[in-house]
């Protein structure tokens, strides 16, 4: 009997580590996440079945560091881990911990993978600490840095990116349009750092007959503020007709806050495209889900600024189900117009941006008064469209958004927010790229922002919060007394 049971739990100990063995190299996770987060996408999947060169990973990652923090390396660990399986041997990846040794530390810092300073807490006491959390990927002799890896980010987009720009062959071409006021590639620094891993990008003339446009998968045009003459929209025309993609980004009204004014702007654009049933309005949208302008005050000697919400910058939150805006959360628009297909039977429209549920539209010219005092009046239209894709049905397709300067840094290279990049960098990736790393770039933990509520509803949370309770207590106490009193009750008719 005791020789039995020994030999069931000698079983059971070999199975244990029969299975921790294999698991190693048959990994199976559930990922119950609504974005699917924790999943490898279709195009990571392929790009390393198809590996022909060796890959090394080498992860620099410090050791010791706050849980929030440390979830980094596990998330890498089990990243990295499925990579090295599909790529059957050809991805290897390492963990090194620079904060071992100085020769460690120096091998990091010769890589490119600079130090980040962290707050930690130690004996109820607040330091920083000197921490490394970025990765090196190797293909031969080239080699591409990512510098720091964080909570949150799209992991899967920064790596396998990476692997495709080590190993990628024949980029195809976008072409910046040049020639009539558009923003130059120096104005779109972060789009253009973006764009540079997967594409050959280079300005693009259409006014020279000699510039052969056929070799551009996509053309862009970003904030034209010249007259464009017919002859290089029939350019553009016969570009498209031959299955070529346009991305256009381009005001329709030019505002300027400094003077108040907005005024409509003429480029030829809006003509051409009513030619092929879309119309753009000679008017500025207005939404109560806005961004602020600073508005200077004077008090005796004294100035300061003061941010104020301008109706006039729409923070775009809600969009289709289109693949290109797929993961975005909330892109800041600047004076956008509305948009409208009127109707063309060689072609298809499919808005993608939408104001808001508070929201309307304004036709210019008008003046601007940043210290107005808005009332639910001002905004009685919902869902006004303000950006869309124009598809023909002979092939070629146009990507329309109704602001030219939503992804511009300009010449002070201000920051543009990751999702205002990303929905121009996702417009091009989805009229050019067909691997699918669209999918991957905003794949990423979401923010689920609070839902706003109106006052009384605010209020009655607030109440039955408080009072609901206490209710309960008292009723259960009431519950809890009569109960009581009714036994006492019975006893004393049984005495008696």
């Amino acid at each position: 009997m005791l020789k039995s049971k020994y030999n069931i739990i000698l079983i059971v100990l070999l199975a244990f580590v029969a299975l921790n063995y294999f698991s190693k190299y048959l990994f199976v996770r559930l990922d119950l996440t609504e974005n699917n987060a924790f999943t490898l996408s279709k195009a990571t999947k392929e790009i390393l079945k198809s590996l022909d060169e060796n890959i090394e990973v080498i992860a620099y990652f410090s050791e010791g560091l706050p849980v929030d923090i440390a979830k980094s390396r596990e998330e890498l660990d089990n990243l990295l881990n499925e990579y090295a399986n599909l790529s059957k041997g050809k991805l290897t990846y390492r963990f090194i911990n620079p904060n071992e040794s100085a020769a460690t530390e120096e091998e990091a810092n010769k890589e490119g993978i600079r130090p980040v300073m962290i707050n930690v807490r130690e004996k109820d006491q607040a330091k920083q600490q000197k921490a490394y959390l970025g990765a090196v990927i190797k293909v031969g002799d080239a080699k591409d840095v990512v510098p720091v890896i964080q909570p949150g980010i799209a992991m899967e987009y920064a790596f396998t990116t990476g692997i495709k720009k080590l190993v990628g062959k024949n980029k195809p071409k976008v072409g910046f349009v040049q020639g009539h006021g558009e923003a130059t590639l120096q104005d779109l620094a972060q789009a253009y750092q973006e764009l540079s891993i997967l594409y050959q990008v280079n300005s693009s003339y259409v006014e020279y007959d000699t510039v052969d446009l056929s070799i551009y998968k996509t053309l862009v045009m970003i904030k034209p503020n010249d007259s464009i003459p017919p002859d290089h929209l029939a350019r553009l025309d016969q570009y498209l007709a031959n299955g070529g993609n346009l991305v256009l980004a381009y005001n329709q009204v030019e505002a300027n806050i400094q003077y108040g004014m907005a005024t409509p702007l003429n480029t030829g654009i809006k003509q051409w495209l009513s030619t092929k049933g879309l119309e753009v309005e000679d008017a500025l949208v207005r939404d109560t889900r806005c961004g602020q302008v600073n508005v200077t005050q004077q008090q005796g000697f004294f100035s300061f600024s003061t941010p104020v919400q301008f109706p006039y910058l729409p923070l775009i939150q809600k969009f289709s189900g289109h693949p290109l805006t797929k993961g975005l959360e909330q892109v800041m628009l600047e004076f956008a117009s509305p948009i409208n297909f009127t109707g063309n039977p060689d072609y298809e429209f499919t808005p993608i941006l939408y104001t808001s549920e508070k929201s309307s539209r304004e036709n210019v010219p008008l003046q601007f008064n940043v210290q107005r005092n808005w009332t639910e009046a001002d905004f009685t239209e919902k869902n006004i469209a303000v950006g869309g894709v124009l598809k023909a049905k002979a092939g070629g397709s146009i990507i329309v958004i109704t602001d030219g300067d939503f992804a511009i840094n300009g010449k002070e290279q201000r920051r543009q927010s990751e999702d205002n990049i990303s929905l121009l960098v996702n417009s091009i990736d989805y009229l050019s790229d067909d691997t699918g790393l669209i999918d991957l770039r905003t794949k990423s933990v979401e923010t689920r922002p609070i839902e706003e509520l109106t006052d009384s509803k605010r209020n009655t949370i607030k109440y039955l919060n408080f009072l609901l309770p206490i209710g309960l207590v008292v009723v259960y106490g009431i519950f809890r007394s009569n109960r009581s009193r009714q036994i006492r009750m019975r006893r004393m008719e049984e005495r008696y």
